[in-house]
């Protein structure tokens, strides 16, 4: 699987300055062959519905490296990475420029139509997240609160793309995912956050 992964030069970055800053998006990191397969593969995981303290969300998910622990606040084990998704954690570092091994988490979920996610930020004990997404265009959505309301940006993740949050989109914006009308998965990658860091 690894030499059907489009990385770069293909990648068709956005131009100019993105909003937030911090935000880094960017198509064609993960060839429609390679889409193709990860969708097969993806419907034969483990899924459960995500649980936040008792509460389950409408999209399902499955952890591999580690996994968060809402009712313990804490990362715990996980399975390991499979070869499959060992081969997209490094296309999913190479599109970030980070080393594969600080990409310790790997969380795959499944967007049945009409699912999303709401409004929040990423656990502060993970740092740097890169997101890949399959299937489906969905909405990114962003906001900040501001003294007169709410900041806003919004950006379209089509399938076989990539983005990577860090600095103010990581720390200081929030971000959702907009129901859609067809089934998508998402690969999420994270590191953990240096002890001394600024958490992003």
């Amino acid at each position: 699987m690894t030499d059907t992964l489009s990385l770069f030069p293909d990648l068709d970055p956005l131009p100019g300055p993105v909003e937030p800053a911090g935000l880094t998006y960017a198509q064609g990191v993960v060839s429609p062959d390679a889409q193709s397969d990860l969708m097969t593969r993806a419907a034969t995981l483990a899924f459960a519905p995500f649980d936040f303290r008792g509460f389950s969300g409408n999209r399902r998910t499955v952890s591999f490296g580690s996994r968060y622990d809402f009712t313990h606040n804490r990362i715990d084990a996980a399975a390991d990475f499979p070869d499959w998704l060992t081969a997209l954690r490094a296309a999913a570092a190479g599109f970030a420029g980070l080393p594969e091994a600080d990409l310790v988490q790997a969380l795959v979920t499944e967007y049945a139509p009409g699912a999303g996610i709401g409004w929040h930020r990423d656990r502060p004990e993970y740092g740097r997240v890169i997101g890949l997404s399959f299937g489906s265009d969905c909405v990114l959505r962003f906001r900040r609160p501001q003294p007169t309301g709410w900041r806003r940006a919004s950006t379209l993740l089509q399938p076989g793309s990539a983005y990577l949050l860090e600095g103010p989109a990581r720390a200081l914006w929030q971000h959702s995912i907009a129901p859609g009308d067809q089934l998508r998965y998402s690969v999420t990658f994270r590191t953990l956050r240096p002890p001394s860091g600024p958490g992003a």
